[in-house]
């Protein structure tokens, strides 16, 4: 499935989109962290759950948490809250 990178992510991934597998988003994050490593600690935190700091969008929905399901068409958008002054 195609997953949106945000800028500041782009980094590990050098692509705007990317394409990873998964049938739930936790699956999906291991396989993207198998491929780009590191990018899954700037998504996920210790606890395993999503960063307050970032929403994730699996089809224009947001998604709940890691366990949400996945389908092979599915496309995934990482959504970063970007603060300064």
């Amino acid at each position: 499935m195609q997953v949106h990178i945000p800028t500041p992510l782009r980094a590990y991934t050098n692509a705007a989109q990317v394409e990873a597998n998964g049938a739930t988003l936790a699956e999906l994050f291991a396989d993207l962290e198998r491929q780009f490593p590191g990018i899954r600690f700037r998504i996920i935190n210790e606890q395993d759950e999503i960063r307050e700091h970032i929403k994730i969008f699996v089809n224009q929905t947001l998604a709940p948490n890691l366990d949400a399901p996945l389908a092979p068409n599915d496309r995934v958008r990482i959504v970063m809250a970007i603060s300064g002054g």
